[in-house]
């Protein structure tokens, strides 16, 4: 056999090793990175494993010529320049604030609870009868960006006789950010107390979407707190407690998860450094305070394409392919690993139940036919708050119930108008609490 097909042969018999070794040598470094919990922007890990690597090349290359003790020191060449991109930062690691919006002014408060929140505030804009209780929007998340589209149905709301204020909860939007030992899901109820105070007019209605539909939730169980609203609507809410997040079933109507098309736009999760670090948190791994990544460097570098499959689910199936730019990406704001802290202390949160069972506050729950969450998340506020007068099941959309499609927005400013107003609701009250059982059992 010629000499040229002898080292053909004999390629892959080396490569296969070396490939190995490589491999070895990056599951080593990101065990690493979690067992030091990312120390020192994963320089820790990444020393380590190249130290590592360096005593393992020069015992294979003993009794070898000079030139030979080489070669297995490439695999760890290979490995080091693989590994240290996680090193680096591809993306400013101070806080980057969106930008101002055009249509309205963010105003800075600060609140007693050592929050500074942006604040917007939408005066009646209708020429007839104007309510006199002020809407307070709590937005989901947890700690989001108000989104371009809910600014939208806030500005209808104002059209038709509302004075609405919302503020992007502590570390969300342009809210200044919070240690991260600070995020619990405490936090955003005394900051919702601490708001109403702050605007100083009285009792005030609050509507309540998703994660913010669990805020509320909680404030109507802590009596000091529920002092302080009018009325309540909770829209399709998350968890309100521990026991609750841990209850498994099924969802709404069919979502347009995995049919929408893959949203455009860059991710960081194809940045190796951000890929390591969000795909690590979420398992667990790594926690939210990390040392791999600052608060404000994975603030700033995880975007709208990264929730692609989360926004499809807030759309019914039947829309999968109209589905709307809820945001712009100057706008956009998302904290992942806030919003990871604040979903465990929720998740360890003792029961509310018996607290909320004494809620005295009128209240409205309103629920998605294509929801994407757990449908006893949202029957458990029902079951145990007796002031609940009346449940909008929702036709035609999913989570986000007012996304600008047909007559979505209208449909959801009608059933809130109505409530607000106690006039007739122009939806079923249905479920009601003795339906729970029923629609469950029918997978509504």
């Amino acid at each position: 056999m010629p000499p040229s097909a002898i080292r053909l042969v004999r390629f892959p018999g080396r490569l296969l090793p070396a490939l190995a070794a490589v491999a070895l040598l990056v599951f080593v470094f990101l065990a690493l990175i979690a067992l030091t919990d990312g120390a020192g922007s994963g320089l820790a890990a990444w020393l380590t494993t190249l130290g590592v690597g360096a005593v393992l090349a020069m015992w294979r290359g003993r009794r070898r010529t000079w030139r030979a003790r080489l070669v297995p020191f490439l695999p760890v060449a290979v490995a080091a320049a693989l590994t240290a991109s996680v090193c680096v930062p591809t993306v400013p690691t101070a806080r980057r604030y969106p930008p101002a919006l055009p249509f309205v002014t963010a105003q800075k408060w600060s609140l007693t609870t050592g929050s500074r929140v942006a604040v917007y505030h939408y005066p009646p804009a209708h020429p007839g009868p104007r309510h006199p209780v002020p809407l307070v929007y709590l937005n989901g998340g947890p700690v989001r960006g108000i989104s371009v589209l809910d600014h939208r149905f806030l500005q209808l709301l104002a059209r038709q006789g509302y004075d609405v204020y919302a503020y992007e909860q502590a570390g969300g939007g342009r809210s200044d950010l919070l240690p991260m030992g600070q995020y619990t899901i405490s936090r955003p109820v005394r900051d919702l107390a601490a708001f109403i105070d702050r605007l100083d007019k009285g009792k005030v209605d609050v509507l309540g979407f998703s994660s913010g539909g669990t805020v509320l939730t909680r404030a109507l169980a802590d009596p000091s707190v529920a002092a302080r609203l009018h009325r309540a609507i909770i829209a399709e809410p998350g968890p309100m407690d521990g026991p609750t997040a841990h209850v498994t079933g099924h969802k709404g109507r069919k979502s347009a998860r995995d049919l929408a098309p893959a949203p455009t736009g860059p991710r960081s999760t194809h940045v190796p450094r951000y890929a390591v670090a969000f795909g690590l948190m979420r398992l667990g791994l790594l926690s939210p305070d990390t040392g791999l990544i600052g608060q404000a460097e994975g603030d700033n570098a995880f975007t709208a394409a990264d929730l692609g499959s989360d926004t499809a689910g807030a759309y019914c199936a039947r829309d999968a392919h109209r589905i709307p730019v809820e945001d712009t990406p100057q706008n956009f704001f998302f904290s992942p690993a806030a919003s990871l802290r604040i979903q465990q202390t929720v998740k360890d949160s003792p029961s509310i139940a018996s607290q909320l069972s004494q809620s005295r506050t009128p209240a409205m729950l309103m629920i998605a036919e294509c929801s994407s969450q757990v449908r006893q998340w949202e029957t458990a506020v029902l079951a145990h708050d007796p002031a609940i007068q009346r449940t909008q099941y929702m036709p035609a959309v999913g989570h986000h119930m007012w996304n600008g499609l047909d007559h979505n927005n209208d449909q959801a400013a009608a059933v809130i108008n109505a409530f607000l107003q106690d006039k007739p609701a122009p939806l079923p009250n249905y479920p009601t609490r003795d339906e729970i059982p029923t629609f469950l059992r029918d997978h509504k």
